[in-house]
């Protein structure tokens, strides 16, 4: 057993730095990469989550996810495609929210 009080994110976090350490991708392209994965996997909400903000601090754009949503559409269908592009919105308004509450809470300090 882990000495860890979150061995799941542990883990999870140690496979994501060995995986940035081995991909010679720019950060666009392996976010990018990573979102098309999420679309296939049929992934949930928390997991764009994970990635929304990395993805716009690497110049993701939200052209370039409309991009990729069209790209993987022929390949995982309709309903995957159309779940992504529910989750990722609710990821986005998530993301804006707490960048909202971070910017308020450093104008009052």
């Amino acid at each position: 057993m882990s000495d860890s009080d979150a061995p799941v994110f542990d883990t999870i976090a140690a496979m994501t730095a060995e995986s940035l350490a081995r991909c010679g991708l720019d950060d666009n392209s392996l976010l990018t990469a990573r979102l098309a994965a999420l679309v296939a996997v049929d992934a949930p909400a928390a997991s764009y989550l994970m990635h929304i903000g990395p993805a716009v601090g690497a110049g993701v754009t939200i052209e370039q996810v409309q991009d990729i949503l069209v790209a993987v559409a022929p390949i995982v269908g309709t309903a995957r495609t159309a779940s992504a592009a529910a989750k990722i919105t609710e990821a986005v308004g998530i993301t804006v929210i707490a960048l909202e509450a971070e910017l308020e809470a450093e104008d009052d300090a």
